[in-house]
């Protein structure tokens, strides 16, 4: 059994709680986790960790936490800037950072996968995959064979074909996906929905056109 304690309690440490409850329940006693409790401002206590019926304790908060080493922590934080905060200040205190994989997730054995990642469930990694650390992949995203990730990016949702090279800190909105054979440099924006066909260096926000509209026009048939 694995003693884990999520950062956080909003949104996404209420994700991850579910999913370490699901977790539980498909894998034997031995390989479940034991989750200890939260780690939070006592001023977010009742704008998250109430509104999400967490049950497990707030712990503490991030400034008086004192790693135990019979403990692991998960970020439950999506922000990159600000996740990046709390990872920076949990390697100072030589906190034991885990990796998630949630059970569903199909990820051969030629995979490699670095610290601190979070699996959502219901994702694909491809074979020969390269995974560096605290990368954030969401349900249903796919990672194809034969990739690069860097460290600290989080994908919602999102498809990443064959062959590509990802670097650090980017965002992969909802249904954005990138082609094969494209390199992604450190700190982009991929919008959501967004299909990308050309490399990309650093620094950019792909979206599409200013004052683009979706129009809905009617079928005259219907009128």
């Amino acid at each position: 059994m694995k003693n884990i304690i999520i950062i956080g309690t909003g949104a996404v440490a209420a994700e991850l709680t579910s999913y370490i409850e699901d977790y539980n329940a498909k894998v034997g006693l031995d390989n479940s986790i034991n989750l200890l409790g939260y780690i939070e401002y006592v001023f977010n206590i009742e704008k998250y960790w109430a509104k999400y019926k967490l049950k497990a304790p707030v712990l503490c908060d991030i400034d008086s936490y004192v790693p135990s080493g019979n403990e692991e922590v998960l970020i439950g934080i999506s922000d990159i800037s600000f996740r990046n905060e709390i990872i920076n200040r949990l390697l100072k205190k030589k906190a034991c950072i885990a990796n998630f994989i949630h059970p569903s997730v199909i990820i051969p054995d030629s995979v490699q996968v670095g610290i601190g990642n979070i699996i959502y469930p219901f994702c694909i990694i491809g074979p020969n995959t390269v995974i560096g650390n605290f990368n954030m992949i969401t349900s249903y995203s796919f990672i194809s064979h034969d990739c690069i990730i860097g460290n600290c990016n989080f994908l919602s949702t999102a498809g990443i074909a064959g062959r590509i090279n990802i670097g650090d800190n980017n965002f992969f909105g909802i249904r954005s996906t990138v082609l094969p054979h494209i390199s992604i440099g450190n700190n982009n924006v991929i919008q959501a929905g967004m299909v990308v066909d050309k490399s990309i260096k650093n620094d950019s926000t792909i979206f599409y056109r200013y004052k683009e509209q979706v129009l809905a026009i009617p079928n005259a048939n219907k009128q």
